[in-house]
């Protein structure tokens, strides 16, 4: 594994990472900071327009912008069309993850029949069972739980107290939070005369490569078939991810969302937080869906999607929550008077006055 140097040119930022240099190639920066909090060795940037009035007053070593505002910044700027994700990059060399000794920690308890690769990490009290099969420079953080015949593919981490159930199949380049379980039973019950009868998930979950879980997220098993999460995936955290679900390559879905069973949802969507989209459904490629959003159809057109009502004062609230459930008298009496409205300008018509 190559070694990532303490602090980093401004000349070397801007070549590694196409921008055009404002100021002195040879100034380094070593951290990132907000515009506000930032010293001559720091790193910032500027892409929500709310924080532009810092921007001449920042003394940051350099901020990454977009070219439009190179004039009101004082100090040293790289500039790029999309400065959010320059920082990104930026921000990962110079704060890399930490390195983590390759090894079976003492007490943990690998299996004889598991394969892991010599470069692996193996944490302490990490559990791994019979036939998993563990790539190239993965970690397993403490306390994890890898179940049998699960599949972990190179440079995958999974942060600490994990569970991989039976069978389940992560791909490379992967993160798992804490408290992430991947592969527990689906909510499968299946009614009889007034009890429910539990029907066996026999299904396990497939990941892509790329793919980050956010903590305490939880991806159910397939009920036959697997449930399948796209590669470059980014799920924050407290997800629910029912059995069976399809998520799309580079989706990104925000927090304490819910998505039931069998929904299938296309590639590069952004779902905001606390939606809840119901099952069997599906969503088409690009579509955005906003926060508290609740989807009970299929989406077949890409764009931008909403429901839920805003905030407003509760007097007035409850008030228009009372007229709601009044709407299909409205309507039906809008459409009374529009017919009668129509029979009478009809009858006007004829009136031989």
């Amino acid at each position: 594994m190559s070694t990532i140097p303490v602090g980093m040119t401004l000349g070397e930022l801007a070549v590694r990472f196409g921008c055009t240099l404002k100021g002195d190639p040879d100034a380094r920066v070593s951290h990132v900071a907000t515009l506000e909090g930032a010293d001559s060795a720091a790193l910032t940037f500027l892409a929500n327009p709310r924080y532009r009035r810092f921007l001449s007053q920042t003394k940051a070593g350099v901020v990454v912008l977009e070219p439009k505002f190179a004039d009101e910044c004082k100090g040293a700027a790289l500039l790029t069309s999309n400065p959010y994700a320059a920082y990104a990059r930026m921000a990962a060399l110079l704060h890399p993850a930490p390195s983590v000794p390759a090894g079976v920690h003492a007490t943990a308890i690998v299996a004889a029949t598991a394969t892991v690769d010599a470069t692996a990490s193996i944490g302490p009290r990490a559990v791994i069972e019979d036939n998993v099969v563990i790539g190239p420079r993965a970690v397993i953080g403490a306390g994890c739980v890898v179940m049998r015949d699960s599949h972990i593919g190179a440079d995958t981490r999974l942060v600490a107290n994990v569970t991989l159930c039976h069978g389940v199949k992560l791909g490379e380049r992967c993160v798992l939070h804490p408290g992430v379980v991947i592969g527990a039973d689906g909510f499968g019950l299946a009614p009889d005369q007034g009890q429910w009868i539990k029907v066996p998930q026999v299904g396990s979950v497939s990941i892509g490569n790329d793919v980050e879980i956010g903590a305490n997220t939880t991806v159910d098993r397939g009920a036959i078939e697997d449930t399948l999460i796209g590669d470059g995936v980014k799920l924050d955290n407290q997800i629910q991810i029912a059995h069976n679900v399809q998520i799309g390559a580079h989706t990104v879905v925000a927090g304490c969302t819910g998505i039931s069973g069998s929904a299938v949802i296309g590639q590069r969507c952004m779902i905001g937080g606390m939606v809840g989209i119901a099952g069997h459904l599906s969503i088409c490629d690009d579509v955005v869906l906003t926060g508290t959003s609740f989807v009970s159809g299929s989406i077949h057109k890409p764009g931008y999607y909403s429901s839920g009502l805003p905030i407003d004062e509760t007097s007035r609230f409850r008030k228009n929550v009372a007229r709601f459930h009044h709407l299909d008298e409205l309507a039906r009496e809008v459409r009374r008077l529009g017919r009668r409205l129509e029979t009478d300008a009809h009858g006007t018509d004829e009136d031989p006055a």
